[in-house]
């Protein structure tokens, strides 16, 4: 009996000396110090040890002030941030853990349960319960090494952790999308978007994550999960990348995912569809998907869900690009082998993009190797590309070139146009791309682009245009919820007109527009059910409309130049996604946008109820420098829901409203080199547009199929178009040639995709209209009477069809087959003879069709053998395009010969166009 009181005489004399040792208060400054040095600098200052792994802590630094603190108050201060817990032991001992709790005590009643209390117990002992696992003790490869997450909290008892991150590819630092994450043993699991972001809910303790995807080493991460953490991973490549011949998809992306009217374009897809001359187009792709088309075969410009080709928001590495297509459109103008990820948006555009009214393109470069030296080239019987990646410094930095020349001048004078036969054409593109990872929490990129094009119709006149733009992006993470990225970007396309035929009538024209634009946006993840972004960006316009000279000073050419024109549009964002439940999740977001048209210049004012033209100028207004001529604005809603009726059946529905500040001029049925960019003023108005869609989206077998239907209905305002005979080039006042209306769209939208096998593709299938009307009490600017009637681009039916097959590893077949309804025109119906001249009487506008387009390609791939220790792995594609040798036609326009009226076709391939590309990868 006196040695049990001795004890605990004992135990409360050291109990009393550990409160009084706990209660002595101390005081302390650092400035600029590690963690590790200041826990040094604490034993030096007081009587505490403190036993610790340096390992656990960041190489940052802290400062601080602290006047008659508690030891333990100081610890929670400097330790709020970090995985670090503490234990005081003994006094004057303190044992630093890394997530979790050395625990001091049982739980409540631990040697005796009374059964009225059992309830009690069990949540008590739930929540102080500690985390066991078991470790191999056998030599742990860094894919199965444990990895642990979270600070671990006696105060909460919750059955589920929320893990979230990044996961890029091993030495690129690009995120891996559309990535399978599964917890072993468990019917759970996610999957990546499209940064590569993912999140899951995980149990206390002990997880293995199952990790698949194509072209990815298969792995497992097994992780020990103490509280809600961030966990990033990079995953290795695999050589599936240069086996795979398969057009994949996300397993469940497309019925997950709440934004509807998206697509994501695999890279690797465009290698196994054949295009014409055998050249990787990913541009091309995206037309062979429902809802994307363009107004004829070579025709540049994109039409998205009977959009106009100036509606599409077309960007390369955040920066814009005004025009992404080479050779009057036949080719791209981006290299296939520096594109990392391409993603559209065209139903539901995310509120941090603006200024157009269709889609955006939002395209990516490739990171560069980080490791080791690596590169890509093909070489074409029209182009050739090439691709080195080149590490800076190892495993942070590479530098990523690419270059593509032309030597297209033989299509010329294959193509079926007598005109074009002594032709000559050549382009070329050139890119840099240098990314640079200081730490886990910041990363920057730069990126340069150039691209030209020189072709000659006649021996007389020369074309050129060119893009150009630059951009610097730095990504840095604030803490463990919030990140933020930084853009600045310049970008600016010209073309230039140079005629000589060795008479007085010599001249250059030239043309430039150039915008410079900063963005700042930042991301917040409130929970696993919240998230937000929210951000400002700003762009200034810089619009050179065209000015024409004489070559020589002999030319009768006048000099003009038509007065500049700037304009500055910027914009606050906020959007947010809600997961309401386990089967409803929200998507909501506002952009309010603001544009000025900027002085120094002048605008003519118009007589009120009249028309548009010299007989109606009232007055004309100058403006200062900066002084702003006119504004407009207004809010932009973004709102999309997505309801899971099951895991693979989903429901979307959405709605948007957009604002476009910018117009494109042309009178040309497609894209023209020449066509101009005119800028909102007080005598043109912005378009605005709204679209609403709903749609449902199914998947089989475990992802192996994916269907999806999905309807939509467009109307847009003050979308811009010119008048009859308007003359747009070189026009001082162009506000007296072009007239602005309404327009609308709707149609249905069906994709039907096999993603694995043998035999994979998809097969789409677009049913949709598009019709403008332009209404007016003034005739000249009244077009049909002022009814509704078909646009340039109103094609009913788009079929395509896109399959591949692979006999074994090396070899494979794929095809294409493409169907559009003729596009419109408008023809002549009559003569008649006025002044004994004959003039001809043409149709309402748009109101017949040119024949059907139909066209089938084939190409036979073959790869190099899968050896991995060899210098290059090489692919070979073989290819017929339109292999049916179908006439189909480009244009028809119209002549008239010995009082007859005939139709003419232009075509741009009307026979089989074989080729053979041969590329390597090193």
């Amino acid at each position: 009996m006196k040695i049990k009181l001795a004890t605990l005489i004992s135990i409360l004399f050291c109990n009393l000396l550990i409160s009084q040792e706990v209660e002595e208060k101390l005081s302390i400054s650092f400035d600029n110090i590690s963690k590790p040095d200041l826990l040094k600098k604490l034993e030096n200052k007081t009587n505490y040890s403190f036993f610790y792994n340096s390992d656990w802590f960041e190489k940052d630094s802290i400062s601080g002030n602290y006047q008659d603190i508690q030891i333990d108050e100081l610890l929670d201060t400097i330790f709020s941030t970090t995985n670090i817990n503490y234990f005081l032991f003994e006094g004057n001992k303190v044992i630093l853990t890394n997530n979790n709790i050395i625990y001091d005590e049982f739980p409540e009643r631990f040697f005796g349960i009374d059964n009225n209390d059992t309830n009690k117990i069990k949540k008590t002992y739930r929540k102080i319960a500690p985390i066991f696992y078991e470790e191999s003790k056998s030599k742990v490869s860094q894919d199965s090494r444990i990895y642990r997450v979270g600070k671990q909290n006696k105060k909460n008892n919750q059955s589920f952790f929320s893990l979230s991150g990044y996961i890029t590819k091993d030495g690129l630092a690009e995120p891996i999308d559309g990535l399978s994450i599964r917890v072993k043993g468990e019917n759970k699991g996610t999957i990546t978007d499209l940064n590569g972001f993912y999140e899951i809910k995980l149990k206390p303790g002990l997880n293995t994550l199952e990790m698949r995807a194509l072209g990815i080493e298969k792995s497992e991460k097994k992780v020990v999960i103490y509280n809600d953490g961030i966990l990033n991973f990079k995953l290795n490549e695999s050589l599936e990348q240069l086996d795979e011949v398969t057009v994949s998809a996300d397993i469940f992306g497309d019925v997950e995912e709440v934004i509807s009217g998206t697509e994501q374009i695999d890279i690797e897809e465009s290698k196994n569809i054949p295009l014409v001359l055998g050249e990787r187009d990913v541009l091309k792709v995206a037309t062979a998907l429902p809802g994307i088309t363009t107004a004829g075969e070579g025709a540049a410009g994109f039409n998205v869900r009977g959009g106009r080709t100036d509606q599409n928001l077309i960007l390369f590495d955040n920066a814009v690009l005004y025009s992404p297509q080479h050779f009057f459109g036949i080719f791209s103008a981006l290299n296939p082998f520096a594109i990392g990820e391409f993603n559209i948006y065209k139903g539901n555009i995310p509120a941090e993009y603006g200024g157009r009214l269709s889609s955006v393109f939002e395209i990516k470069s490739k990171n560069g190797n980080t490791s080791k030296f690596s590169g890509e080239a093909s070489i074409g019987p029209v182009t050739s590309n090439l691709v080195l990646e080149i590490p800076v410094v190892k495993d942070k930095s590479s530098l990523l070139l690419g270059g593509r020349g032309a030597y297209a001048n033989w299509i010329l004078r294959s193509i079926d146009e007598e005109s074009l036969n002594n032709s000559q054409a050549s382009f070329y593109d050139f890119m840099a791309s240098y990314s640079h990872t200081f730490n886990d929490k910041n990363n920057i990129k730069a990126t340069a682009y150039l691209s030209r094009d020189d072709f000659s119709i006649t021996s007389d006149s020369l074309f050129i245009y060119s893009n150009k733009l630059i951009s610097l992006n730095w990504n840095h993470k604030i803490n463990e919820k919030n990140t933020a990225s930084f853009t600045l970007s310049n970008s600016e396309y010209d073309f230039n007109i140079e005629f000589d035929r060795g008479e007085n009538d010599d001249f250059n024209l030239n043309y430039t527009i150039n915008e410079t634009g900063l963005k700042m946006k930042f991301n917040y993840l409130h929970s696993s059910k919240l998230r937000f972004d929210y951000g400002i960006e700003g762009k200034l316009y810089d619009v050179k409309p065209g000015s024409i000279e004489g070559l020589s000073q002999t030319s009768i050419i006048e000099p003009l130049t038509i007065e500049k024109e700037r304009g500055l549009e910027s914009a606050g964002f906020v959007s947010g996604r809600y997961d309401i439940n386990k089967k409803l999740s929200v998507d909501a977001g506002l952009r309010y946008s603001f544009y000025a048209a900027l002085g120094e210049g002048s605008e003519r004012l118009y007589s009120a109820g009249s028309p548009r033209n010299e007989g109606t100028v009232v007055d004309t207004l100058l403006y200062d420098n900066n002084e702003i001529i006119e504004a407009y604005g207004g809010p932009e809603f973004r709102l999309a829901a997505r309801y899971l009726i099951n895991p693979d059946l989903s429901i979307k529905a959405s709605y948007g409203n957009t604002i476009q500040y910018i117009h494109r001029l042309t009178n040309n049925t497609t894209v023209s080199p020449i066509d101009t960019w005119k800028l909102s003023d007080g005598n043109i108005k912005p378009q605005r547009g709204r679209q609403f869609s709903l749609g449902a989206f199914k998947n089989f077998d475990s992802g192996l199929y994916e269907i999806s239907l999905e309807g939509f209905y467009k109307n847009s305002d003050d979308i811009l178009d010119f008048k009859t005979g308007a003359d747009l080039l070189l026009n001082e006042n162009i506000e007296t040639e072009v007239i602005q209306g309404e327009g609308k769209s709707y149609g249905l939208e069906f994709l039907i995709r096999k993603n694995k096998g043998k035999l994979n593709g998809w097969l789409g299938y677009t049913y949709s209209r598009s019709f403008i009307k332009f209404d007016s009490p003034f005739s000249e600017e009244r077009i049909n009477n002022g009814e509704f009637f078909p646009s340039n681009f109103d094609r009913p039916h788009d079929i395509s069809l896109v399959t591949n097959y692979k006999f074994t590893r090396r070899f494979s077949l794929s095809a294409n087959f493409v169907y559009q309804t003729g596009r419109p025109v408008t023809v002549p119906v009559g003569t008649f003879n006025f002044n004994n001249a004959e003039f001809s009487v043409f149709s309402d506008r748009n109101s017949f069709r040119i024949p059907d387009f139909y066209r089938m390609d084939f190409g036979f791939n073959i790869e190099g053998n899968h050896k991995r220790k060899k210098f290059a792995h090489s692919f070979w594609t073989i290819s017929i395009y339109n292999v049916l040798g179908r006439n189909n036609p480009f244009s028809v326009f119209f002549l008239t010969e010995n009082g007859e009226v005939k139709a003419v076709q232009s075509s741009i391939f009307s026979i089989p166009v074989p080729s053979i590309t041969y590329n390597f990868k090193f």
